[in-house]
């Protein structure tokens, strides 16, 4: 907490620029996405990994800045670092399901059998 005039008026100036920001690149975001295709007209994974980069940003940027995590202990990044980890693993294990051989032998054992 802000415990005199001159902090508060720091914090102030820092939420304006970040909001500023959060702003600018929600325009960056909507201008990418509808009018400025820079990897062709069809949307592509480099399009995919393009707004995920401007999403990671805005999103860092609210969470270090608004919810302040700039200024938290060691804990909260412990667990922040499982949940990202945690996160990785489902998304793995969404993308084996999708890789997954059985399914197609399933079909082919299906197909044999008619």
């Amino acid at each position: 907490m802000a415990s005199s005039q001159e902090e508060l008026d720091r914090l102030k100036k820092s939420y304006v620029a970040v909001g500023a920001a959060l702003f600018v690149f929600t325009v960056v975001t909507v201008f990418t996405a509808h009018w400025w295709h820079p990897f062709g007209p069809v949307m592509g994974w480099r399009d995919v990994v393009l707004g995920l980069i401007i999403a990671t940003v805005k999103s860092s940027l609210v969470a270090l800045i608004f919810m302040h995590l700039n200024h938290e202990r060691g804990l909260v990044y412990k667990v922040l670092t499982f949940t990202f980890y945690f996160f990785l693993g489902l998304m793995a294990l969404t993308l084996f399901a999708l890789f997954d051989p059985i399914p197609e032998a399933f079909d082919a054992i299906q197909n044999a059998l008619r």
